[in-house]
Parts: structure tokens; sequence; C-alpha cells
């Protein structure tokens, strides 16, 4: 091959690759994105307003299965609303942001010479292994094991053009549709009454749900063994969401939806009028359809919705003039350490409501639905303080230091052996 011909090869793969690094840098300049932290942040605290009213429950996680809420009564009726704010709006944020932290990386790695996904793996791995600990050892539905494995999917697709991760864009909310419309058709009752949810009246409960209420932290660590492909069914689920969200987050990156000037603005809007113009009508059916609805409430309809606040927010705070206050800092540092806020908030939970710690779920049930939001504000309140105190002496929360430390640990070991 000539030499020209070899250049024009290249300039072609690259032009294919459509590397992140050509758009304008996002706001906030060459370090962190302060904007992407205050968003981080308010969907770690979301999450723990959907994951809240599974704590404060004596069912623990298994209510999510066993005791979804109707509002077929007043107290019913409020935390069918209460819940309807939250209901997967900020984990399908969160999911976006994973993405287009993943198109950062990209633009970093492109920008400093540097091979992709290069040593991704590694981290992923970290973050698969970080999640498991947290499933065994505190919380049934961790996220972080399905975002790991979905991170190595679209590293890999990120350096194959924006016509394969088109495709696997497409491909991948058309089979999350058909089998989040496949279970809820299982679901939904028929004219001769075959299909329907299980209620706890023809369901009872199994025996090893008692062990949220009376039984100690080791016995629920068993339990969440016994039951793993109960608890990780959710993960299988959404992974086919995660897919087309995290390359929806990248894809935001690159149109400019964290830039400041017209391109941004543009995009901003077009994403907060048909995202919660949209999404909330829909929303609102949604929640209040009853149980058999569930699946379309918290996996089809929150991700409109979830675009529509990013594109708000982002707006929002592009265009607030002046020093953040002590709620926006407090909420961006959350974002700065959401690792360690996501499970801190899952453990403090664990510790107020369960039976071997207070037993506030079993002891308060009959203040519900309000006691769940008292909860939430006493832990969010918590570990918004606690981030805020940490980094004005670590750049990194706790977590993010010791994954931090993993990550680095074979670099450093390959620089000490070639010494």
């Amino acid at each position: 091959m000539k030499p020209s011909d070899a250049d024009s090869t290249a300039r072609a793969a690259r032009a294919d690759a459509r590397p992140v690094a050509q758009p304008p840098p996002p706001a906030g300049g060459g370090g962190r994105v302060e904007v992407l932290d205050l968003l981080r942040g308010i969907a770690i605290i979301g999450t723990l307003g959907t994951n809240i009213w599974l704590f404060t429950h004596p069912l623990g996680p298994a209510s999510a299965f066993l005791d979804i809420p109707e509002a077929d009564s007043v107290g019913g009726a409020v935390e069918v609303a209460l819940r309807a704010l939250t209901n997967g709006k900020f984990l399908a944020l969160l999911t976006i942001l994973f993405g287009v932290g993943l198109g950062l990386q990209y633009r970093s790695a492109l920008r400093r010479g540097r091979a992709w996904p290069g040593r991704y793996p590694w981290r992923a791995t970290l973050l698969f292994l970080e999640g498991l600990l947290h499933f065994v050892l505190v919380f049934e539905f961790d996220v972080l094991m399905g975002y790991a494995l979905v991170s190595m999917i679209v590293v890999y697709l990120m350096v194959r053009g924006d016509g394969w991760a088109r495709v696997w864009l497409v491909g991948a909310a058309v089979l999350h549709l058909l089998l989040v419309a496949a279970v809820t058709a299982s679901l939904v009752p028929t004219n001769d009454g075959s299909g329907g949810s299980a209620s706890a009246e023809t369901t009872p409960a199994p025996a090893w749900v008692e062990v949220y209420e009376t039984g100690s932290w080791v016995d629920q660590l068993g339990t969440r063994l016994d039951n793993a492909l109960l608890f990780r069914l959710e993960m299988v689920l959404i992974l086919p969401m995660g897919v087309a969200l995290f390359l929806v987050g990248a894809r935001l990156l690159r149109a400019g939806a964290f830039e400041r000037g017209e391109r941004g603005d543009r995009l901003r809007r077009r994403l907060a009028w048909w995202g919660l113009g949209a999404g909330v009508p829909l929303n609102a059916v949604t929640a209040f359809a009853g149980p058999d609805w569930f699946l379309v409430d918290r996996y089809v309809v929150p991700p409109l919705v979830a675009l529509g606040l990013l594109g708000l927010i982002t707006e929002w705070a592009l265009r607030t003039t002046g020093g953040p206050g002590p709620l926006r800092r407090g909420v961006s540092a959350v974002g700065r350490t959401a690792l360690s806020c996501y499970v801190f908030q899952n453990l403090a939970a664990s510790v107020l409501c369960y039976g071997w710690g207070l037993g506030l779920a079993a002891a308060w049930d009959g203040a519900r639905p309000w006691w769940p939001v008292v909860a939430w504000a006493v832990i969010v309140a918590v570990f918004m303080v606690g981030a805020t105190l940490w980094l004005r002496r670590f750049e990194r929360g706790p977590l993010e230091i010791v994954l931090h430390a993993a990550y680095s640990a074979p670099r450093r070991a390959s620089a000490r052996r070639g010494r």
C-alpha cells in the first residue's frame, strides 16, 4: 500500500469513529463539569426517593413484588402520588449520566492520544465487584453491577462509529420495549380472568421475608444469596434500557447538551419541552393505572421525564449567575461523591429500618405514607452535609478513593518492576 493510501485509510477510519474530541468542551472548562456534579447529585438523592419505600416497608425490598400500592384509599393514593415523583426517573437520569461520563472519558483518551478503551475494562471490573459487594452486604436492587456490564458493551461501540451506535441504540430500545410489553401483557387481566398480578390476598408472602423485620444482618445476607436470581431479575430486564440510555448520554454530550451557547440552549429546550411535556402526563396515567402497569410506569415513561429534567436543570444551572448557594453546593458535593453517597444512603436506611438496626419499618408502619418522606429527608441531609465536609479535605469520596487506588494499582506495580 502506498503511503498516501495508508493516510487516506487512516483518515477514513477516524472520520467513521466520529471522535467526541471535536465539539467544544462542556461548560466548566477543562476540569470537572460542574453541572454534571449537580445532575448526578440530584439523581442520587432521587434514587433514594425511590428506594426509601422499600426500606421502610416491613417486607423490605420484597415489597417491590408483593405489595405494590394502589390508590384505593386516601393513604394509598398519597403513597402512589409520592412514589410517582421519583419512581424510575432518577434511575434513568443516573443511567444517562453514566453514559455522559463514558463520553467524557473517551474524549479525554482521544485528546491525550491514548488507546480506547485502554484500561477501562479493569475499571468496569472494579465497578462490578463493588456492585456485587453492595448487593450481597447491603441492598438487593444494586444498579452498579448492571452499569458495569452495560459499560463494557458501550465502550467498544464508541469506536465503531455513529452508524453502529445508532443501530445498537435503536435495537436496545426496541428490545427493552418488547420485554416490558411481554411482561406487562402477562400481568394485565384478560376477559377470561387469566393473567393479572399476584396480590397479597392470593399469594401469601414467603416465610423468608420476615428476615427484614426480625432477622439479623447475617440472616439477610443469606437471604440475598438464596434469592439472588429473583433480586437480580431487574438487572437483567434493564440491560437493554441501560445500553440505550448510555448511548443517549454519550450522544447528548457530543450534541452539546452541556455547552453554553445557542446550540446547547436549543437542545436543552427541546429536551425539556418534549421530555416533560410528554413524559409527565403519561406518568400521571401509568402511576394510577394499578400494579399491573408497574413496569411501564418504572421503565418506559421515566426515561422521557429524565431527559426533560436533564434539559431543564442544565439550562437553569448554566443561566444562574453568582456563586452557588448552600443547597446547590451540598447537592453538587453529593454528585462528586456519588458512589459513596449511593452506598451510604442504602446502609443508613438499612440501619434505620431493619430488625437488626432500629427496626423502624415495623414500628412505624402505621405512619405510612408520611414517615418514609421524613426518613428520606433525614438521610439526604446527613449525606449532603457529610459530603460537603469530606470534600474540604479530600478530592474524592471515600469509596472513590479506594476504587481509584485499586484502578491505579496495576500501573504502580508495573512502574516499580520497571525501575
